[in-house]
């Protein structure tokens, strides 16, 4: 069974970038047909998909997010990283990595100064 767990720190003061690592355990990002996504839920709204990897490396951004947002990964880790470059309080949110049907518990990430 595929795990994965969101780390990165939980504070991020406006206009800096926001990063997360997403460790997986379980099974290889660089396996066929999975990919590897980000997901994060503000407040009081429902779930918002951000972007995600493939597992030959090709990223795919949510358009709403595109021209803020970076995803990579470290093959030798089984890692991938969200970047969200200047944040605002708008930004607070939790944030997942998920691929089909395995999902992290989830990181809160408050944007403050």
């Amino acid at each position: 069974q595929v795990q994965l767990q969101e780390s990165g720190p939980g504070l991020v003061k406006p206009s800096q970038t926001l990063s997360l690592t997403c460790t997986v355990s379980g099974g290889s990002i660089t396996a066929n047909y999975y990919y590897w996504n980000w997901i994060r839920q503000p407040p009081g709204k429902g779930l918002e998909w951000m972007g995600g990897i493939a597992s030959g490396g090709s990223t795919y951004y949510s358009p709403s997010l595109k021209s803020r947002t970076s995803i990579s990964r470290d093959t030798s880790k089984n890692q991938f990283t969200l970047q969200l470059s200047s944040v605002t309080p708008e930004d607070t949110a939790v944030y997942y990595c998920a691929t089909d049907p395995y999902q992290g518990q989830g990181t809160q990430v408050t944007v403050s100064s």
